[in-house]
């Protein structure tokens, strides 16, 4: 039975085994040396290969994971190699052990060498597989590790012995090795090849598109996507930007642009297919999924990386038990001390590489998972339907068992407090959001709140939103003191029961097991601590995901809501049959309903009817932005749409009219001549390429409206919608807009426009009249104009206009008229002298109104931490704070120094102190750290509390105290960044980091200690160390700072970029440009991510030379401790090797808190920095309040008055002198541009003159209080601005009136039936009737029907009244012309109408001939 086994019994043979194996890696090697040198001799073929093929076909092979992998199985198999060596030194070796080594040499050997073949051979190469012949020798090599370790399995159950459990552990890392390197020969993915084509491709223009001169960073891909081995190993592929930063400021064209799928160009296209792969709506698992699906590889990849981590950082606590006893002369064989002192410093290294690597990964991992998710919900705000948006707008035994036990006891503590802290994260993000919200509605009306005076009133609501928000930051913050407190006691109450356990079941404590346990529970601790994070990051993460998946879930406009055709496939243009449309689909009632009408090509066609009637909403459904509940509505053509209010975009005049086409020179030309922008441009000081303020801030309302138009020419659509654009724009300018669009340029289009200037409606070729959501009358002017009396109220009101202008114009000249006369006839000729030398005062250097943003340069200096520290209680819990932290780190090391020397060194040795005296002083020195812990932690929070809110008060307040020309220059994305990102960093993560800075601080003192107690020398040795250190953090620190800046300055204009695509979504639709905001928001969403991906670089740059410094320390700690043991106690010794395990990573944790912690303070940086901006002039001076009754008269002087909007700007106002008479209505006309509106802004001071003073009733209005002065004068503003709320809270937002008042106000301007009809909701009001809620007919245009009937309430007052229509200014006193400005001419109307050659005249005779063309081309038609 037992012959025929005995045969094949040499296969369960190590010495087979290792043999076997061994002769396989020679062979390997010895073909890899054929290879070489045949390589050698045959070498200048086809040499080179294409770099952009290298860039697919090395992430396609797998290449650089692949030769880490044989790189890493080469030293794996040269440690065993060592330590077998050193564990056989001095004994006689036998043929098996012999035969070990070999194998162990030669599997070192031939792994290298495939790892430098590999290297040599695919760097430069574009060959798509691996040779056959490497392959299956993988395949034989994981045939053979199989076999191994079944074998070694079934060797170590019958034997056990150290020799064959470290078989085992090589087997397994050969299985594992062998098992990757056949699914990367055996397979292949062509997903990376897809992704990084645009990048490759240099036809690409969706690349191109993006790529612009001031964000791309020059034409340099980061160095990390092409980096060899060595260079990632050790970072140094971040070599070249350290320099240059260290060299020079970095600005964001240093840093180059990012790799593959880590742009969002690369990663976004995946990630969108991954999420719409799962068919229905969009879930929180969907989401996750379709985002772990983005990242799996580099999941893995960190998995791996944590699991070596982990492996590396429980050797030396497993080490230190044998390294006591090899102190202790109880060492099994000779040089065992040098062995294990080289196992902990090779375990070391292993966890400090891995370690660097996971946190980079993981940068990299959440850079790329927030760049496709911005770009996902940015995308979804193009899509999102009107109502949607209003709905809407993260050791032994039992010993073993007990510490466990205990550990889950205590971790479950948290349990409750999590549940708590998310509770309490949801409902701070709901504040927030609310706050920013209300936050945002306010910087957008900054100028309104001024004018009105109310600023102080919107701020004591900001800071109302904050006391809420407050309530549950605080909840949130204390919360997560308790749950940090369980996690820094957590293991020493583990210790404490341990021990316990120990003692009370009589298992011996030895000094080597006590470290070793300690070591091990410190370990631990570093994980429970991270773990309230961890708690809080997933909660925040599970928030998020719920946030963003219900915006996601939120209704689109509808996909069908149109029939589309194909352009020029029909003769009608639009078509509706039947068409019932809602704003609210919920609501019982339509906003249209049953609308029929068909336009054929070419056609023009009015739409008019009074406030409220469904204008604008007929627009809106031709758009398909009004839902659709039934009927069916054709479009064919492309389509460009003009709103009543308009939408400008950040950036100049050219790219504003241009909107992403290319340069048409003569059609631009053309486009400008039309709409009358060539002059406005020759008085800019840059012409077209003037840069525009947000929302066309440093543009006149004509002006913006006029580039609005010339935006939708320039797109040269079929089908134009015209929703009033000519309401803003002066009478001239009007009838000119007119005749050279819609009759010109626009003759052969299709054009359907809505209006209330019945002139412009007889040309039409169809008249539709709504009324409550119906056409109530459709035809042409003389079909309708006696078929009903809707029509016939409006033109009975131009009508009436008409005479009464023509009655001025042959009326007589009153004597007050004459006197008036006088007055402005002598003002004008003083302002004609003044004219004399002002040429050289515009013609100064100039400037664009917005600036880039301003950022610090250099090292955020010292009082940045000095006013962080000292601005909550005047820095007084600092003290007390470093005080708490240096008892914990005392009786910590207390401690475990009382373990340490009172247990014996041995199972033989008598103990010191008895059992029970051991524990408790451990219990007592224990709980005294956890009271430091406590009070630091509690004190932290406070002090950072404190400081957040009281920077968040000063900020604020310095927000609404500037002046109108910062929000002017000021894009609002700056400042809700700072009120956002600046202020969340200021309350999360800056107190923790500066804390962090504090305790690491005082622990890493502590561990030296501890060393030098036991090994003097070495301090000597930490001394050059951590001046290396210093070093390099001094020539890290420059690029890391400016990184971090760009970051916060990259932030900024994706926010900015995502306020105004919401403001403007329609716009944008109704152009069809969706797809080009996208990639502007990609391309804005790189250039941020660039920053953030570089600085983490930069950080585990750093913290890797870090940890070979620290290396250094503790190599030279252990060669100490085992070159003279006798003269060292060896539980001390162990004592101080255990806290030199952690020597690393309180050194690196020491280094990146001051890093971090000086990037983080750029966000206090910042926010001091508008802290520091300049503020208006005070609200109240006591020493000058006028009297209650001020101003009784209402006589306004204005002598030599200049205006400027900034010192870099020109003047806007050059020099005005002229008197208000009190009591009386002037008017003031001008082309626009002439300076109307900023003689207005001057008369409430949001601008300051340059020169000249404004008198009110004899007192200069420069010497009195702001608020004194604008809450004395009223004002109706061009736009109608309205806030989130009620009615009543926008007529009486500082609560002064009776609800009767404010009823009588609403009958008086006609909309308290209305009011009364659609609720209390400003929502629910159209844009006129928002309009007419600002209590005057020029901010909204409202029907001429009204105005006369609304002015009569202002009969006793002085009004000043900017015209844009002639017939609003004929019954003024006085009529004051501007023109660029300058004061043309000062007069009563009947004066300046006798002289037929005066700017007035000719406005108004223009004005006459246009309308009264309409009425005769009626009459001849009737």
């Amino acid at each position: 039975m037992h012959a025929p086994g005995s045969n094949i019994d040499f296969l369960l043979k190590s010495i087979f085994i290792r043999g076997f194996c061994g002769s396989l890696h020679l062979v390997l090697l010895l073909a890899l040396s054929v290879s070489y040198v045949c390589k050698k001799l045959s070498r200048g073929g086809d040499g080179e290969g294409s770099k952009e093929m290298l860039k697919i076909k090395r992430r396609f092979m797998w290449y650089k994971q692949t030769l880490v992998c044989c790189l890493g199985v080469s030293v794996f198999n040269l440690i065993l190699c060592l330590l077998s060596y050193f564990y056989l030194h001095g004994n006689v070796w036998s043929d098996g052990e012999a035969v070990t080594l070999l194998d162990l040499g030669l599997r070192t050997l031939s792994w290298g060498a495939l790892a430098v073949y590999l290297h040599t051979r695919f760097f430069n190469s574009g060959e798509k597989m691996f040779p056959l012949l490497l392959r299956v020798w993988w395949g034989f090599y994981l045939a053979i590790s199989c076999y191994c370790f079944a074998i070694d399995v079934f060797l170590h159950k019958k034997h056990g012995s150290l020799e064959i459990e470290w078989y085992l552990v090589s087997d397994v890392v050969s299985v594992f090795a062998g098992l990757f390197l056949c699914y990367v020969g055996f397979s292949r993915s062509d997903i990376q090849d897809v992704l990084e084509e645009p990048l490759l491709n240099g036809d690409s223009s969706s690349i191109n598109n993006l790529e612009t001169s001031d964000s791309r960073g020059g034409d340099a891909v980061t160095p990390f996507g092409n980096a060899g081995l060595f260079s990632i190993l050790t970072f140094s592929w971040m070599n070249s930007l350290i320099a240059s930063g260290n060299k020079k400021t970095l600005d964001l064209e240093d840093v180059p642009q990012l790799h593959g799928v880590d742009s969002v160009v690369g990663a976004f296209p995946a990630f969108k297919n991954k999420l719409q792969s799962d068919c229905g709506r969009v879930t929180r698992f969907k989401l996750a999924k379709a985002l772990f699906l983005l990242v799996w590889k580099e999941i893995l990849w960190t998995a791996l990386l944590a699991l070596i981590h982990t492996l590396g950082s429980y050797v030396g606590p497993y080490l230190i038990d044998f390294f006591v006893q090899c102190l202790d002369g109880r060492g099994e064989f000779k040089n065992r001390g040098y062995i294990l002192a080289f196992s902990f410093v090779v375990a070391k290294l292993a966890e400090c590489l891995a370690q660097r690597h996971l946190l980079f990964r993981l940068q990299q991992i959440g850079t790329r998972l927030r760049a496709v998710t911005t770009t996902m919900i940015y995308n979804k705000s193009l899509t999102i339907s009107c109502h949607s948006k209003q709905g809407h707008s993260k050791i032994w035994g039992l010993g073993s068992v007990a510490g466990f036990v205990a550990t889950v006891i205590v971790m479950s503590l948290n349990y409750p407090f999590g549940r708590l802290e998310e509770r309490f994260q949801d409902k701070l993000m709901e504040s927030k959001d609310k706050r920013m919200k209300t936050t945002t509605e306010i910087l957008r009306n900054m100028r309104i709140l001024k004018l009105q005076g109310w600023e102080m009133k919107f701020l004591s609501k900001i800071l109302d939103l904050r006391e809420i928000e407050t309530r549950w930051l605080k909840k949130y913050l204390y919360t997560s003191v308790v749950i940090t407190v369980v996690a820094w006691v957590t293991p020493t109450i583990v210790a404490v029961a341990t021990f316990g356990t120990c003692m009370l079941i009589g298992v011996p404590l030895d000094s080597g097991k006590v470290l070793s346990a300690l070591a091990t529970f410190e370990i631990l601790q570093s994980p429970i601590y991270s773990l309230p994070d961890t708690v809080s990051m997933l909660i925040q993460t599970k928030v998020s995901l719920d946030r963003i998946t219900s915006f996601l879930c939120l209704d689109d406009l509808q996909p069908n809501a149109i029939e589309k055709l194909p352009a020029g496939s029909s003769d009608t243009a639009i078509e509706i049959v039947d068409g019932n449309f809602s704003w609210d689909l919920s609501s019982p009632g339509a906003t249209l309903k049953d609308i029929n009408f068909k336009v054929f090509n070419g056609m023009k066609v009015a739409v008019c009817g009074t406030v409220g009637s469904g204008k604008s909403s007929l627009l809106s459904s031709i758009l398909g932005e009004l839902p659709k509940i039934s009927g069916t509505l054709k479009l064919c053509g492309t389509k460009a749409y003009v709103a009543q209010s308009p939408w400008i975009q950040s950036g100049n005049i050219e790219e504003n009219i241009l909107f992403g086409e290319g340069m048409n020179r003569e059609r631009y030309d053309k486009v400008l001549e039309a709409c009358s922008l060539k002059k406005d441009l020759e008085t800019l000081p840059f012409g077209d390429q003037t840069v525009i303020g947000e929302r066309g801030i440093n543009l006149s309302g004509g002006q913006k409206q006029r580039i609005q138009i010339a935006r939708a020419l320039y797109q040269d659509a079929q089908i134009y919608l015209f929703d009033d654009p000519f309401s803003a724009v002066d009478a001239h300018t009007g009838s000119h807009l007119f005749k050279e669009v819609l009759l010109g340029v626009l003759s052969s289009k299709t054009v359907i426009y809505v209006t209330h200037q019945v002139e412009f409606l007889s040309v039409a070729d169809l008249i539709l009249v709504m009324k409550d959501g119906r056409i109530a009358q459709a035809g042409k002017y003389d079909d309708i104009l006696h078929s009903g009396s809707d029509f016939m109220v409006l033109v009975g009101a131009h009508k009436a206009a008409l005479s009464a202008l023509d009655s001025r114009q042959a009326g007589p000249v009153s004597e007050n008229e004459e006197k008036h006369s006088t007055d402005g006839i002598a003002h004008n000729e003083e302002n004609k002298d003044s004219r004399i030398g002002k040429a050289d005062e515009v013609a100064q250097p100039q400037a664009q109104l917005v600036q880039e943003e301003e950022r610090e340069k250099g090292s955020v200096g010292f009082p940045i931490y000095w006013k962080y520290i000292t601005t909550a209680y005047g820095g007084a819990l600092v003290p007390f704070i470093l005080l708490a932290q240096l008892l914990f780190q005392i009786l910590q090391i207390g401690s475990t120094y009382w373990m340490a020397w009172a247990t014996p060194a041995s199972k033989d040795a008598k103990p010191v102190v008895s059992g029970s005296r051991l524990l408790i002083v451990y219990v007592s020195l224990v709980i005294g750290s956890s009271f430091g812990i406590l009070a630091r932690a509690m004190l932290l929070v406070t002090a950072g509390y404190k400081t957040a809110t009281l920077l968040f008060n000063k900020l604020h307040l310095c927000i609404f105290r500037a002046p109108m020309s910062f929000f002017d220059a000021t894009p609002s994305g700056r400042i809700l960044n700072r009120a956002s990102t600046d202020q969340s960093a200021l309350e999360m993560e800056i107190p923790n980091i500066v804390g962090e800075l504090a305790i690491q601080a005082i622990t890493l003192l502590g561990i030296i200690a501890v060393m030098s107690q036991v090994a003097w020398q070495v301090f000597i040795v930490s001394i050059p160390v951590i001046a290396a250190c210093i070093w390099y953090q001094q020539y890290y620190i420059p690029s890391a700072r400016e990184l971090s800046r760009l970051i916060g300055v990259c932030n900024a204009p994706v926010i900015q970029n995502f306020a105004e695509t919401i403001s403007g979504a329609t716009t944008i639709r109704s152009f069809d440009k969706e797809s080009r905001f996208q990639e502007l928001n990609m391309k804005l969403t790189d250039a941020y991510s660039r920053p953030r991906f570089h600085n983490s670089g930069a950080m585990q740059w750093l913290c890797f030379r870090m940890d070979m410094l620290s290396s250094i320390t503790f190599a030279f700690c252990l060669l100490l401790l085992v070159s003279f043991p006798e003269r060292i106690n060896p539980a001390i010794a162990g004592l101080a090797v255990t806290y030199a395990l952690g020597l690393h990573m309180a050194q690196f944790v020491l280094i990146y808190c001051f890093c971090h912690c000086e990037n983080k303070l750029i966000s206090v940086e910042r926010i001091l920095q508008y802290i520091s901006i300049p503020a208006e002039p005070p609200l109240v001076i006591e020493a000058n309040r006028p009297d209650h009754s001020w101003p009784s008269h209402g006589e306004v002087d204005i002598i030599n008055l200049q205006v400027r909007y900034a010192p870099h700007m020109p003047l806007v106002l050059r020099g005005l002198a002229c008197t208000f008479p009190g009591g009386k209505k002037t008017g003031i006309v001008g082309r626009t541009g002439s300076g109307k509106s900023t003689l207005i802004q001057a008369l409430f001071r949001t601008v300051e003159p340059a020169a000249g003073r404004i008198m009110i009733d004899n007192i200069d209005i420069s010497l009195i209080g702001l608020h004194d002065l604008r809450s004395r004068l009223s004002i109706i503003p061009q736009d109608p601005t309205m806030f989130e709320g009620t009615v009543r809270s926008n007529l009486d937002p500082l609560e002064e009136y009776t609800d009767e008042q404010i009823w009588e106000a609403l009958d008086k301007c006609q909309l308290g039936d209305e009011v009364r009809r659609k609720g209390n909701e400003v929502g629910l009001l159209s844009y006129r009737e928002r309009g007419e809620l600002e209590y005057g007919p020029e901010a909204a245009s409202v029907p001429r029907a009204r105005a006369s009937q609304e002015k009569q309430h202002f009969s006793d007052s002085t009004v000043i009244t900017i015209a844009h229509r002639i017939t609003s200014v004929l019954d003024s006193d006085m009529v004051l012309v501007l023109s660029h400005g300058l004061i043309e001419e000062c007069d009563s109307p009947a004066r300046l109408l006798e002289n037929k050659s005066s700017s007035f005249s000719l406005l108004v005779a223009e004005y006459t001939v246009r309308s009264n063309t309409s009425f005769e081309i009626s009459t001849g038609l009737n």
